[in-house]
């Protein structure tokens, strides 16, 4: 079990990713771009705003950390495929790949010292982004609970988009096309469920009141920004439950689903890293 978390490929992964320089450049521009976003806040709802008093209230601390949400859900979604996507099939492209599966090394680990290290990038900006946050806490409108809510959120979205990457980087040759898969399928996650549920939902608003329909239920759990609205506007979860006609928790069946879809990313992942090691094994 040990070797699973503490081997040379994750050390070799974790240390590449980390001493580069484009990797700290990343995070540079990443906090800059939530800082900014937060500065522009508070200057717009303060300095430049039509009020006659500059004073930055609690339910616009509120909207602002809703803001700042919405943007670190979309930076997760949108730089997880591209750091996930091409770890085997980079290694494939580059002839390295048969030197890594005659290590020592099982498929477990190197499938998962895979991602953690491309998730440990992920996190370190998550945690970098903390202090921007305090801003929020500064003027209040937000409990603690909240936050470690959304980061939640923010750690199953980005392990599962990034399982999703690992799955199509093993079983794909190219990492162009396993990348424009990924993204593909972040796309749909996003924008396809979105669409569909608010068409779901308004094809049940024209049928009989006490018809329901699990539809929108189904695309709104596949749906990370739906789950995240929610959490801040609980509303939204009753109106698809009322539709639906299921009183289980939104947000837990996302955390169930996306999980779910993970587990069986990277089991298939293992399998198909040596998938003729048996055949060989046997006629030996």
């Amino acid at each position: 079990m040990k070797s699973l978390w503490i081997n040379p490929v994750l050390n070799k992964e974790i240390k590449l990713r980390f001493r580069s320089f484009k990797s700290f450049l990343g995070v540079f521009f990443y906090l800059f771009a939530l800082g900014g976003i937060a500065i522009g806040f508070i200057l717009i709802n303060t300095v430049f705003s039509y009020s006659s008093t500059a004073i930055f209230r609690p339910e616009q601390s509120r909207t602002m950390f809703m803001v700042l949400s919405f943007v670190q859900m979309a930076l997760v979604l949108f730089m997880t495929p591209g750091l996930t996507s091409g770890v085997i099939s980079g290694e494939r492209e580059r002839q390295t790949l048969n030197i890594l599966l005659t290590t020592p090394q099982t498929s477990t680990s190197i499938i998962l010292s895979k991602l953690f290290s491309s998730i440990a990038y992920l996190l370190l900006m998550m945690v970098a982004s903390l202090p921007l946050y305090s801003i929020v806490f500064l003027f209040g409108g937000v409990s603690p609970s909240l936050l470690f809510q959304i980061f939640g959120l923010y750690f199953v979205t980005m392990l599962t988009i990034g399982s999703i990457g690992v799955f199509f980087s093993t079983v794909i040759r190219k990492t162009i096309v396993a990348t424009i898969i990924t993204y593909g399928i972040t796309l749909f996650f996003t924008v396809g469920t979105a669409f569909l549920t608010i068409i779901s939902m308004q094809f049940s608003a024209f049928q009989n009141v006490n018809q329901t329909s699990v539809f929108p239920y189904i695309t709104s759990v596949f749906n990370p920004f739906i789950i995240l609205l929610n959490s801040f506007e609980e509303g939204l979860s009753n109106e698809i439950n009322n539709a639906s006609g299921i009183a289980f928790p939104l947000t837990a069946a996302f955390i169930i689903a996306f999980l779910l879809i993970s587990f069986v990313c990277l089991f298939i992942s293992i399998k198909k890293l040596r998938p003729n090691m048996k055949e060989k094994k046997g006629e030996a």
